[in-house]
């Protein structure tokens, strides 16, 4: 096994759960916080998606499929097109409002197209610095595990807010 396919289990991972938490809901429960400052499995999963696309698109030297391939206006949401959802107040997090399809549209968009550029990866590439702002400077393999960890991280948290919905 190489670096570039245990990338892409790692990767592999995130879309089954989101999609299970997701599915079947329509975006009035995709929508609903556990209390005012929670936030909504729509929120989670939107924000999973731009960090991903954001982080590797900067890292792969590409244009983020957020606007390359429309669909920060399909979502048509009130922020500018390079916001990711980092630093939200309650109030933003709010108005982040959208249905499953295209939510997982979005998601399985992002995905193909990092998995398309981890499959050409090597071990060498890991090693490259792609933010000198940091002390150490953050590599390329640093930035890939630390996008996977909190794409996990927040597609746990949508699986968990999915499950007490269920429950209520």
């Amino acid at each position: 096994m190489d670096i570039a396919d245990i990338l892409l289990d790692g990767y592999g991972r995130i879309s089954p759960v989101v999609h299970a938490a997701v599915e079947g809901l329509d975006e009035e429960a995709l929508s609903m916080r556990l209390d005012e400052g929670a936030n909504s499995i729509a929120w989670l999963v939107w924000h999973l998606t731009r960090v991903q696309d954001d982080h590797v698109s900067e890292v792969a030297g590409h244009e983020q499929t957020w606007t390359a391939d429309g669909w920060a206006e399909r979502f048509g949401l009130p922020f500018g097109p390079g916001e990711t959802g980092y630093g939200f107040s309650a109030e933003q997090v709010g108005r982040v409002r959208a249905g499953a399809d295209l939510l997982t549209g979005y998601l399985d968009a992002v995905s193909a197209r990092t998995a398309q550029y981890l499959r050409g990866l090597t071990g060498a590439d890991l090693d490259r610095v792609v933010d000198d702002a940091w002390d150490p400077p953050v590599t390329l393999g640093v930035r890939l595990v630390s996008v996977l960890d909190d794409d996990l991280e927040h597609a746990g948290q949508a699986a968990f807010v999915r499950g007490v919905l269920d429950r209520r």
